[in-house]
């Protein structure tokens, strides 16, 4: 099986421009395509890695990457899929955060001679001359098309600024520069960026004649429709000091059942002979599917050992036995405690198992909630130092955090 029938089978392949073209590029190893990533953040988040994926299957089969940085692009802010406007980064922000994700890509794709590139449109963006950009790409944008993207539509009740309004032609134009500067003739990225794609493909066949390719991925969504890799505490990220691998892999041991399969194909890099053959296990081993995708994802992002390490942790909670030596810790600061007690709602919002006091009240209520093995019902409950002592175990379902007090 070639590599565009393997993306279609394990259901990778949103939206294309030109499918032929497109299969006959990636699967001759044709193709020098790029992604782009925005440094928003100090790390990359599981949506990253989807694409850190894709972009690792294309170069196995021959194709060359370019990893693109939006250092320049950064500073605008994407509107796709906000309801409100970014805040604005520092240069120091920006330029830090473009410094961690490099460190964490470099785990992922083969950088070198031949291999995958590494760019930052900051090189490129940050010296464009405003008039100069106008007369050179401003005729070849229609507002009244701008406006038709799904990107600007969700903004347009709440306000779009002026300053995003710019973010579809600033991605453009380094699908523009990456083609004329480094070859560059497909673009890929998630099923919401398909206008911003689209603009940029157009662009090169006004400025140049020449034709080149946009290829969305299916975005990584739930049964029900709703993004996938976000936890109580916030995104599920790559960086261990932000989301431990024992976080990580409990994320994935506790995925929908619904959830389970879909999971394996777009994220693993399991053969589909053996992910067709796992889809046929009876439903009575539910737990051991779950437990196979959550050792093969963290693996990928934190390596073996610290996968069997989150592996034995989690069998050893869930057993209640074993060493807790690799369990997370939360820990507890002197304004946990009102009248020297911290009340069970405080801890479960602070082992990051709940985002709010009301959310953990729902949890202790339903019987959601263990301490040391002990059900907690009552809301009231509250605990001393002395109570926590060199650490309890706080528990949401299967999850488990090791809690400890300051000092």
């Amino acid at each position: 099986m070639e590599i565009f029938e393997e993306l279609q089978k394990r259901g990778l392949i949103a939206q294309v421009t030109d499918e032929a073209e497109i299969r006959d590029l990636i699967n001759k190893g044709g193709a020098k395509f790029y992604i782009g990533f925005d440094p928003t953040a100090d790390s990359l988040h599981v949506g990253h890695f989807m694409a850190l994926c894709l972009m690792k299957r294309l170069q196995l089969s021959g194709n060359r990457p370019v990893v693109l940085i939006g250092g320049g692009t950064g500073y605008i802010g994407d509107p796709t899929g906000r309801t409100d406007m970014r805040s604005m980064m520092t240069p120091e922000t920006i330029q830090h955060n473009c410094d961690c994700f490099k460190k964490q890509m470099e785990r992922f794709i083969e950088f070198g001679d031949d291999k995958a590139i590494m760019v930052n449109n900051a090189d490129w963006l940050l010296d464009l001359n405003y008039i100069e950009l106008l007369r050179e790409v401003g005729p070849h944008f229609s507002v009244n098309n701008m406006l038709r993207a799904e990107c600007y539509k969700q903004r347009m009740e709440k306000g779009l600024s002026f300053l995003e309004f710019n973010y579809m032609i600033m991605q453009a134009y380094d699908f523009y520069h990456l083609h004329t500067h480094f070859g560059v003739n497909m673009q890929f990225g998630g099923d919401d960026q398909w206008s911003n794609m689209l603009a940029g493909t157009e662009l090169i066949r006004r400025k140049t004649g020449d034709d080149c390719y946009a290829m969305t991925q299916t975005l990584l969504l739930n049964s029900e429709g709703k993004k996938m890799g976000k936890t109580a505490k916030g995104a599920l990220w790559l960086d261990p000091e932000k989301t431990t691998p024992y976080e990580f892999y409990q994320y994935w041991r506790n995925v929908d059942d619904a959830d389970v399969m879909m999971c394996f194909k777009l994220l693993t890099f399991l053969p589909l002979e053996e992910i067709d053959e796992i889809a046929a296990w009876d439903d009575s081993r539910i737990n051991e599917k779950k437990e196979l995708l959550a050792f093969e994802l963290t693996s990928l992002v934190h390596g073996k050992d610290e996968a069997s390490k989150a592996r034995d942790t989690a069998r050893a909670l869930f057993s209640g036995k074993g060493d807790e030596a690799n369990m997370p810790t939360a820990v507890l600061s002197d304004d946990a405690f009102r009248d020297g007690k911290a009340d069970i709602l405080t801890l479960v919002v602070s082992a990051g198992l709940a985002p709010t006091r009301s959310e953990a009240r729902r949890l202790v209520t339903q019987g959601g909630i263990t301490v040391d093995d002990e059900k907690i019902s009552d809301v009231a409950k509250s605990y001393t130092r002395d109570d926590i002592g060199s650490g309890i175990v706080i528990r949401k379902g299967k999850k488990g955090f090791k809690k400890i007090t300051l000092g």
